[in-house]
């Protein structure tokens, strides 16, 4: 069986450029604050540094960052300056990567960045709970399981709270619904 580790600064190279965008999506998820979003996934990568652990394969050093990223989101978000902090202000600006915003005249793709920003502001109105397991599901197509295995959360409680965040944004994404009722994208 092939270990990986963090042997030399290439390797630590390359797991930031694969796994930053992920670590970050999931502490904005759960943050709603680019700059708070930003400093955990540094403090993320330099956990992982200073750990050194010898990992059995990549789906256990995947699974490693989501928990560490989750763990360090909880941390800001419980402390006393977030808990007393606005909002965020600066949503729409922050949802979208430059590169994905409308670019004139292109009807069909602003009406794709519209849609993704009204899902993405309704993502953000969820409870921190609900977010996560939403965000892992279905921006980062993780399996129940391997959530589970991310948060240390049971399956069942997983699919709980997916189903509990799926009724939460029903009506949240009323606009996008067809005759039926379903909201479709």
């Amino acid at each position: 069986m092939d270990t990986l580790s963090l042997c030399t600064a290439e390797s630590f190279e390359q797991v930031m450029q694969s796994y930053m965008p992920m670590v970050y999506r999931i502490a904005f998820a759960r943050l709603a604050d680019r700059s708070d979003a930003e400093d955990v996934t540094q403090d993320v990568f330099l956990r992982y540094f200073r750990a050194g652990i010898t990992y059995n394969n990549e789906e256990h050093r995947k699974a490693w960052l989501i928990r560490c990223a989750v763990n360090c989101a909880l941390n800001v978000a419980g402390s006393a300056w977030n808990r007393h902090k606005a909002d965020g202000a600066e949503l729409e600006k922050m949802l979208l990567p430059e590169n994905e915003q409308a670019q004139p005249g292109c009807e069909e793709q602003f009406e794709q960045t519209e849609r993704r920003l009204s899902v993405m502001k309704a993502v953000m109105k969820l409870p921190d709970k609900y977010r996560t397991v939403i965000h892992l599901f279905y921006f980062e197509d993780m399996s129940v399981a391997q959530i589970s295995q991310a948060l240390g959360a049971g399956e069942s409680t997983v699919k709980s709270q997916l189903s509990r965040a799926r009724k939460l944004l029903k009506p949240l994404l009323a606009e996008f619904a067809d005759i039926s009722g379903e909201v479709v994208f």
